[in-house]
C-alpha cells in the first residue's frame, strides 16, 4: 500500500465528523461521555450504550430503535450505496480510476460506514447538531490531499439514505431524512480536485 505523507497522517488526525460539543444544553454530560467513547473508538452504540443514553436521556432517546437498527444493518445499507456508485461510475475502481488502486476502494466503502455510524450517534441523541466544523475542514483537506472523487462518495452517501429509509417506517421519514442531508450538504460543500 502506499504510504502516507506527513500531512496526510496530519489531516487524518483532525478529521473528525462528529463533535457533541454543543450537546450540554441537552443532553447529560454522562450520554454525551458514552457518545464520545464510542466515537473515539470509531464504533456504533453498543445496545448496552444505547440503553444507558436512554435511561440517561428520555427526552432525545425516541429514535434509540432506528439507530440499533441501523447499525445492525449498516454492512447490507453500505453494499447497496457501494452498487449505487459502480453502477453510476463503472470506471471508477478500474486503473486510471479514481478508487483504483483497490486500497482507494476500499477506504471509501470504510468511510460509507463511517458516515452512517455518525449519522446513527445523531439519531441516537434526536440532534441534527452533531457535526464538527472544524473536523470536516480537515476532512475537506484530507480528501484534497488525496484526490477522493468526491461526486462518488456524495452519491454514496445518498446511497445511504436511501438504504436506511428504505428500513424504516415510512411515518417516520420526514423527521429521520434531515439526518442524512445534514451530512449530504456538508459533504457536498468540499471542493475536490478530483470529481470523477
Amino acid at each position: 500500500m502506499t504510504q502516507l505523507s506527513e500531512k496526510v497522517k496530519e489531516l487524518i488526525a483532525k478529521a473528525r465528523i462528529v463533535s457533541f460539543s454543543n450537546w450540554s444544553s441537552t443532553h447529560p454530560q454522562t450520554a454525551i461521555q458514552l457518545f464520545q467513547t464510542a466515537d473515539d473508538q470509531g464504533r456504533y452504540l453498543t445496545d448496552e450504550d444505547l440503553a444507558q443514553i436512554q435511561a440517561l436521556s428520555p427526552p432525545t432517546s425516541d429514535f434509540i430503535p432506528v439507530a440499533q437498527m441501523l447499525r445492525d444493518r449498516a454492512t447490507e445499507i453500505v453494499q447497496e450505496a457501494r452498487e449505487k456508485v459502480l453502477v453510476q461510475y463503472p470506471d471508477i475502481i478500474k486503473p486510471g480510476g479514481g478508487l483504483y488502486p483497490p486500497e482507494r476502494a476500499e477506504a471509501c466503502w470504510r468511510d460509507f460506514w463511517h458516515f452512517l455510524r455518525c449519522i446513527t450517534y445523531g439519531i441516537a441523541g434526536s440532534s441534527l447538531h452533531y457535526t464538527s466544523p472544524s473536523g470536516l475542514h480537515y476532512m475537506n483537506l484530507l480528501y484534497q490531499e488525496l484526490r477522493v472523487p468526491l461526486n462518488a462518495m456524495v452519491l454514496g452517501l445518498e446511497g445511504i439514505k436511501t438504504g436506511s429509509l428504505q428500513r424504516i417506517e415510512p411515518e417516520h421519514h420526514q423527521t429521520l431524512a434531515p439526518y442524512f442531508d445534514h451530512l449530504i450538504a456538508q459533504l457536498a460543500r468540499f471542493e475536490s480536485g478530483n470529481r470523477e
